[in-house]
C-alpha cells in the first residue's frame, strides 16, 4: 500500500503567505521602476562604448596656422667642384676632411703636351721677334737709300734751275746759241719730274715699309698672346681652392690620368648651410617661395626661408631648399637629419578644433557631445593643419566632439559613453 505525502506537509497560516507574497511584489514592482527610470532618464543611443577609448576636443575660436611637416638634411649652401684645366697626371695635395683657405693649392696637374706646346711658341715668339728687328733695320737701309735718292733729286733740280737761268742770260748777250738755251730748259723740266717723282717713291715706300713693320708687329703680338695664353693654362695647372672650408670627397686617385675638365673634387664651404626637405607630393602646388620654415636640429630651433623648389617629383616628393635667416650658426653638420615645419598660410579669428583621425572619415560628419551621448552632426571643415582642423558650419565655440577614429560607430546617429 502506497503511503500519501501528508507527512511531509507542512502547515502554513494565512499571514505568512500574505507576507511573502507582499515581499515579491514589491521586489517585481521595485526592479520595474528601476528599469522605467533608467530608460526615461537616459537619452536614446544606438551604440555604447567605452569613453576611455575615444578622444574628445573642443571648439575655439583663434587663428590657424596651415603647415605641412617635412624631414630632411643639412647641405652645403656652396659646394663648388674643382675640375682639372688639362689633361694630365694629377697630383693631390690635400685628403677629404682637411681644412683649405681660399688660394691655396690643393692639387696640380703634370701636363708634358702643354709644357712642350708653351716652349714651342715661346721659341716662335722669339724668331718673330728678331724678324720684326732685322725688318726694322732693313726699312732703315731703304728709307735711307730713297732719301739719298731724293736728295740727288733736289740737288739736281737746283742745278737745273741754275742753268736754265744762266742759259736766259747769256742768250740775251748771244753768248750761247737757241739750242743751248732750249737744251737748258729741258734739262729743268727733267729735273723737275725726276724731283717728283723720287719724292712721290720715298712717300710710298715709306709707307710701303711701315706696312710692312706693322704686319709684322701685328704678327709677334698675335704669337705673345698666344704664348700669354699658353702660360695661363700652365699657371692654372695648380688647382687652388675657391672657399675656405674643407675637402669633402676626392674624386680621382693620386697620379692617376685624367682629361681636361674632369672632376677632381669637391670643396664644403663651412660658412653657408641650407636645408634640403623632402615634401609629399600633394602638397607641391601650394608651396612658393619665400614661405617661412621652422627647423628642429639636435634640439635648437631655427627659421629659414624656402628658396628653391624642385620642378620635377621624385618618389611621390618634392625636393625643397630652405635658407637659413640666422647668420653664425653653429653646432650643425653636414648631412645632419632636420625636421621641418612649412607655414603654408596664417588664418585669424577662425572655428576651430584639435586635428584626429575623424578627418580620415571625409570632414562631412562629426559626434557631438550632449551629456554621456555623442550624436553625429553634419560638418563642413575647411583648412587644415598638421595640428588643428578649421569647422566651417555645423558647429560652435565651446561644442566637444570626439576627435579620433569613427570606424567601430559603424554609421550611428548616436553613441552612449560609458
Amino acid at each position: 500500500m502506497i503511503k500519501d505525502t501528508s507527512a511531509t506537509d507542512i502547515e502554513v497560516s494565512e499571514t505568512s503567505f500574505n507576507k511573502r507574497k507582499l515581499m515579491i511584489v514589491s521586489i517585481l514592482i521595485f526592479i520595474v521602476a528601476t528599469s522605467a527610470y533608467a530608460y526615461i532618464g537616459s537619452p536614446s543611443a544606438n551604440r555604447s562604448i567605452d569613453s576611455a577609448s575615444v578622444q574628445i576636443a573642443t571648439l575655439e575660436v583663434g587663428d590657424l596656422i596651415r603647415d605641412v611637416l617635412s624631414t630632411g638634411k643639412i647641405v652645403a649652401a656652396n659646394a663648388p667642384q674643382l675640375y682639372s684645366p688639362e689633361q694630365g697626371f694629377v697630383n693631390l695635395k690635400v685628403n677629404a676632411g682637411d681644412t683649405v683657405t681660399i688660394g691655396q693649392i690643393v692639387a696640380s696637374v703634370d701636363s708634358p703636351e702643354l709644357q712642350n706646346q708653351l716652349q714651342q711658341e715661346r721659341s716662335e715668339l722669339g724668331r718673330l721677334s728678331g724678324e720684326l728687328a732685322r725688318q726694322k733695320l732693313d726699312a732703315r737701309r731703304q728709307t735711307l737709300q730713297l732719301t739719298k735718292l731724293f736728295d740727288l733729286a733736289e740737288v739736281d733740280l737746283q742745278a737745273a734751275h741754275r742753268e736754265e737761268r744762266r742759259a736766259q742770260t747769256s742768250i740775251v748777250s748771244n753768248v750761247i746759241s737757241q739750242i743751248d738755251l732750249e737744251k737748258a730748259i729741258d734739262d729743268l723740266a727733267r729735273a723737275k719730274l725726276t724731283f717728283k717723282h723720287a719724292k712721290e717713291e720715298v712717300t710710298l715706300a715709306k709707307d710701303t715699309l711701315e706696312f710692312e713693320l706693322d704686319s709684322a708687329r701685328s704678327t709677334v703680338s698675335r704669337q705673345e698672346l698666344v704664348v700669354a695664353e699658353l702660360e695661363r693654362k700652365t699657371s692654372e695647372l695648380n688647382i687652388l681652392a675657391s672657399v675656405d672650408g674643407v675637402v669633402g670627397n676626392l674624386l680621382t686617385q693620386q697620379r692617376s690620368l685624367v682629361s681636361k675638365n674632369q672632376p677632381l673634387m669637391t670643396l664644403v664651404d663651412l660658412s653657408a648651410y641650407e636645408a634640403e626637405l623632402n615634401v609629399a607630393e600633394s602638397y607641391a602646388n601650394e608651396l612658393s617661395l619665400g614661405m617661412e620654415v621652422e627647423i628642429s636640429i639636435g634640439g635648437q630651433e631655427l627659421v629659414g626661408t624656402l628658396s628653391g623648389i624642385s620642378p620635377e617629383v621624385t618618389n611621390r616628393e618634392v625636393t625643397t631648399r630652405v635658407r637659413f635667416d640666422q647668420k653664425d650658426i653653429r653646432g650643425i653638420r653636414q648631412n645632419q637629419q632636420v625636421t621641418a615645419r612649412i607655414l603654408l598660410e596664417n588664418k585669424s579669428q577662425v572655428l576651430k578644433v584639435r586635428r584626429g583621425s575623424f578627418v580620415q572619415a571625409g570632414g562631412f560628419v562629426a559626434y557631438k557631445l550632449e551629456g554621456d551621448v555623442a550624436k553625429r552632426v553634419p560638418i563642413q571643415i575647411g583648412a587644415t593643419s598638421m595640428r588643428e582642423v578649421e569647422i566651417l558650419t555645423g558647429l560652435n565655440a565651446n561644442d566637444q566632439i570626439i576627435i579620433s577614429t569613427y570606424e567601430a560607430f559603424d554609421d550611428s546617429e548616436s553613441i552612449l559613453l560609458n
